[in-house]
C-alpha cells in the first residue's frame, strides 16, 4: 500500500480509483466530497454507510423500488425513472445547447443519454433477453479495448438531442412492455447472456434480476449526475 505522510493533498481529485481498504489517519477533511460505491465506511469510529443509505432512500424513494424483488415495484420504478428523465429533458430543451456542455470533466447531458442507450443494449437487451444484435451505433460504452468501438458502436457520431431522445423513449417503452409481463420466476432465472466476447463480460452467472438492477441503477444514478451538472452550469451562467 502506498503511504502518504505529512503530504498536502488539498484539492486532489481521485477519479475512477479503487480505494478499498484505504486508511486515512489523523487527516483534516473540510469541504470534501465522496461520490461512488461506498460500503463499510467508518468515520471516527462510526460506521456511517447505513446512515447515508437511509438518507438517500428518504430523498429518493425510487431506490427502494429498484431494490425490490416484486415485479410490480420494478414496474413502478421504471415508470418513475422515465418520468424523471422526461422532466429533465424538458428542462434541457429550455436552454438549447446546454446538452453539449459539461463541467468538471464529466459527461454532458447528451453523452449521458447516449451512455444509457448503451446500458439498455448491453445489460437489458443482451443480458435479460439474450439478444446478439449489434448495439445502437450512437451508444457510449466503456473506454477500454476491445469494447470501446465494438459490436456496432460508432464514436464518430454526434447525434442531435431529438434523435437521442427518440431512441431512449423506444428503449424505455420496450423495458416497460417487458416488465408488464415478466414474473418473479423469470427474474430469478440465470441471465441468458450470449456466449461471445461482447460487453459486459462479467455478466455471466448473474440472474436476470441482477442484470435488470444494473439497468435501473444506471438510469437512476446518471439522472442524478445529469441534474447535478445542469445545476452547476445554470449557476455559472447566472453568476
Amino acid at each position: 500500500m502506498t503511504r502518504y505522510v505529512d503530504e498536502d493533498l488539498s484539492g486532489a481529485e481521485f477519479r475512477e480509483c479503487d480505494l478499498t481498504g484505504a486508511r486515512l489517519i489523523g487527516v483534516v477533511m473540510q469541504d470534501a466530497v465522496i461520490d461512488g460505491l461506498v460500503t463499510n465506511l467508518e468515520v471516527n469510529g462510526v460506521e456511517v454507510t447505513g446512515y447515508v443509505e437511509a438518507e438517500l432512500d428518504r430523498r429518493h424513494p425510487v431506490r427502494v423500488l429498484i431494490r425490490s424483488e416484486d415485479p410490480a415495484d420494478l414496474r413502478e420504478a421504471a415508470r418513475q425513472l422515465r418520468a424523471g428523465w422526461t422532466a429533465t429533458i424538458g428542462r434541457i430543451r429550455r436552454t438549447p445547447g446546454i446538452e453539449r456542455r459539461s463541467v468538471n470533466d464529466e459527461w454532458s447531458a447528451a453523452q449521458t443519454l447516449r451512455h444509457l442507450v448503451f446500458v439498455h443494449d448491453s445489460w437489458f437487451r443482451r443480458c435479460c433477453l439474450g439478444s446478439t444484435e449489434p448495439f445502437t451505433p450512437m451508444g457510449i460504452g466503456p473506454d477500454v479495448e476491445p469494447y470501446r468501438d465494438a459490436h456496432g458502436i460508432d464514436r464518430s457520431l454526434v447525434p442531435e438531442l431529438d434523435e437521442i431522445v427518440r431512441v431512449r423513449d423506444a428503449q424505455a417503452a420496450a423495458l416497460e412492455d417487458w416488465l408488464a409481463e415478466v414474473t418473479a420466476a423469470q427474474l430469478a432465472a440465470p441471465a441468458p447472456v450470449p456466449d461471445d466476447d461482447v460487453w459486459p463480460p462479467y455478466a455471466r452467472g448473474r440472474s436476470v434480476r441482477q442484470c435488470l438492477g444494473t439497468v435501473l441503477n444506471e438510469t437512476f444514478e446518471h439522472h442524478g449526475f445529469c441534474v447535478r451538472d445542469l445545476d452547476l452550469i445554470e449557476a455559472q451562467d447566472a453568476g
